[in-house]
């Protein structure tokens, strides 16, 4: 049997890690041979992008961040006559089963093709561990552990200059990141998607928090927290220049200095932004995340083995189990109310 392993959206801490798993057991295990499809979707709309490889291309690449199958965003249902030329790849190739690595914009392609009749099988990656229908997502664990880190130097240049420092992080349409790295990193004040805010609260809370005696606050903020205004009760989200990806996603950026200006602005607290962006997803895995990703890796492989297309690996307590794919689409997995609640004690 012939298997097609590709990597989708952005690159990833553990990526390597579930490419490796796929090789060796598919290999050694199944006898199977394992081809590479490079730079995600556009391997398959376009010709030279679909190579073996063997244990010899995995070896020594469980440490190593990114993902050495590459990747990119494209969308095969953006591109004209995108299916038809992904379907006659596949044919073409005598690829006869296909595991997908990504996030939501990747196994929504996924499960789609498995409508068509494409024997697949996927990978939840995401550094957003946003993911719905799993409990946690490789990547995610390097992430947080970096931005937890970077918190922890800014609390000493904020003492030191009684500065208000505001860290953003990454998290689209979830603060889990922000969340669980402010916690981790004692931050004064967290703001997530999933809690529309406005400055009046925010300062707010600073205040108190100066009144108290403490001359400098650490605030952190995922990337797509939405602020809420009376035109807005339900918020709304800082973009770049409006631009959006082939999947639809708008280029977001601009909330840190948003909230460090109006910090500074409202009280006249002397404010810096520490925007962290693309370091959260480099650099080599933590050992969590390792694990993760050779587990599930192995699962992959094994529901080819088995003939259960048409699901993903996932994290369900301490097992991974299978899940079909058409549970996840349209779905969000989001901070629930009792960890936000938690993070509220230590506000202000």
């Amino acid at each position: 049997m012939k298997v097609g392993v590709l990597t989708g959206g952005g690159d990833c801490p553990g990526l390597n890690a579930v490419i490796r798993a796929i090789a060796r057991k598919g290999i050694i295990r199944y006898g199977y041979v394992i081809y590479g499809i490079y730079q995600g979707w556009k391997g398959l709309l376009e010709d030279g992008l679909v190579h073996p490889i063997d244990l010899s291309d995995t070896s020594g690449i469980l440490p190593k961040g990114g993902t050495i199958l590459r990747t990119s965003r494209t969308n095969p249902y953006k591109v004209e006559d995108g299916e038809r030329k992904v379907l006659e790849s596949i044919k073409k190739n005598r690829i006869d089963a296909l595991i997908a690595i990504g996030g939501d914009d990747t196994l929504g392609v996924a499960a789609k093709l498995y409508e068509k009749g494409i024997k697949i099988v996927g990978v939840p990656k995401t550094i957003d561990n946003d993911i719905y229908g799993t409990d946690r997502t490789f990547g995610f664990d390097t992430a947080v552990n970096i931005a937890t880190d970077a918190i922890d130097r800014i609390h000493t240049t904020a003492e030191s200059h009684n500065r208000v420092m505001v860290v953003e992080v990454m998290g689209r349409h979830a603060g889990w990141i922000a969340i669980e790295s402010g916690l981790a990193g004692g931050a004064d004040m967290i703001l997530i998607p999933e809690r529309p805010f406005n400055m009046d609260d925010v300062c707010t809370l600073i205040k108190r928090r100066h009144e108290r005696g403490k001359d400098f606050s650490i605030v952190v903020v995922a990337e797509g927290a939405l602020i809420k205004t009376s035109e807005h009760p339900e918020g709304t989200e800082i973009t770049q220049d409006g631009s959006v990806d082939e999947f639809g996603n708008v280029r977001l950026g601009g909330v840190g200095n948003f909230v460090a200006m109006g910090i500074e602005n409202r009280l006249g607290f002397e404010s810096r932004v520490v925007i962290l962006g693309h370091v959260q997803r480099g650099g080599s895995p933590t050992a969590f995340d390792r694990m993760l990703g050779t587990r599930y890796g192995i699962k992959a492989i094994d529901l080819v083995h088995k003939g259960q297309f048409g699901n993903f690996a996932a994290l369900k307590g301490s097992e991974i189990v299978a899940v079909p794919l058409a549970d996840m689409a349209g779905k969000t997995r989001t901070v629930d109310d009792e960890l936000y609640e938690m993070a509220e004690v230590f506000f202000g």
